[in-house]
């Protein structure tokens, strides 16, 4: 690069040094299906709009912009030529999936103050092999954490460990983990998030998160109980010598299934189940029409069971 100085001021002394003014790392994933890894990517997206969203989830359409193409592009409606983007921020950093050219997810972290790691802006191979180990870290344990949640389920008795009071291996007690439990069910979908993959969350973070999602006041201390009962429970870990905490790979994996089990299956179940719900309505799903033909079928059979006593 030439130098911004005169011979003049070089002789007096002055100098200069790169920057960096971002910093971007990568990570390319090229399936050998590529139906199937859009389909995988998709469904990621899909999941997490009410299971631990990112911060953002926008749609990149397939056209060109210029600098003076006006306006931000983003839409709800997925369409041809349309390719969904998720994106978590930490910060000034930015963490982004998507997936390119219908063949690859790329998974890229963008870093746009080094400072936000504890690491100087001047280029020189120490910074760079210490962003470079940030970058790689970040997109790894997202890729991470969102192939734990398309492994299989935990078997019964695990989740007889998850929502019954249990002892560690240490002796200590482990408070249940109530399925249903608004707290409990409030807490867990606080868990997933993907910003909380960058660097954890604190108890801080945490109360904050339930707060929104009870609609009532949950205090710090109250998030210092649940905190100790999931470490107990082995769903989360704190991350050495700080005051953060993380999802393990068997949390997450609970944490998703109890909130997708809560959220998709049992709380519109029963909505539908309901006897109040207007005929019209019940017609309109198998699971009302199947519901209320078997509750005919049982009243007939205990019916006849009692004529022919």
């Amino acid at each position: 690069l030439p130098s911004p100085f005169t011979t003049e001021d070089l002789q007096a002394g002055y100098a200069y040094d790169l920057a960096f003014r971002q910093f971007e790392v990568s990570d390319t994933r090229v399936f050998d299906q590529p139906q199937a890894g859009r389909a995988f990517f998709e469904g990621i997206i899909r999941d997490h709009l009410d299971i631990g969203r990112p911060d953002q989830v926008v749609l990149i359409f397939d056209r060109k912009l210029t600098p003076r193409t006006p306006g931000r592009f983003r839409t709800k409606v997925v369409t041809r030529g349309v390719n969904p983007q998720l994106s978590c921020t930490y910060k000034s950093c930015r963490l982004k999936q998507y997936f390119k050219l219908g063949v690859a997810l790329r998974t890229e972290l963008v870093i746009n103050d080094t400072r936000d790691f504890g690491i100087g802006r001047r280029v020189c191979a120490m910074n760079w092999t210490a962003l470079r180990a940030v970058g790689d870290s970040a997109n790894q344990r997202l890729c991470d954490a969102e192939a734990q949640t398309a492994q299989p389920a935990p078997d019964v008795v695990t989740l007889t460990h998850v929502t019954r009071p249990s002892t560690t291996t240490d002796g200590l007690h482990a408070p249940a983990l109530a399925f249903g439990d608004p707290r409990v069910m409030a807490l867990l979908a606080s868990l997933v998030r993907f910003s909380h993959v960058l660097v954890g969350f604190t108890n801080r973070d945490l109360a904050g998160l339930v707060a929104s999602l009870l609609d009532q006041p949950y205090s710090s201390r109250q998030a210092t109980y649940d905190l100790r009962r999931l470490r107990r429970k082995a769903l989360i870990r704190r991350l050495p010598h700080s005051q953060r905490y993380q999802l393990t790979p068997f949390g997450r994996r609970t944490a998703v299934l109890f909130t997708k089990a809560h959220g998709r299956v049992l709380a519109p179940g029963l909505a539908l189940l309901d006897t109040l719900v207007p005929d019209d309505v019940a017609k309109r799903s198998p699971l009302a029409n199947a519901w209320r033909q078997l509750d005919l079928a049982l009243d007939d059979f205990m019916d006849h069971q009692l004529r022919a006593a």
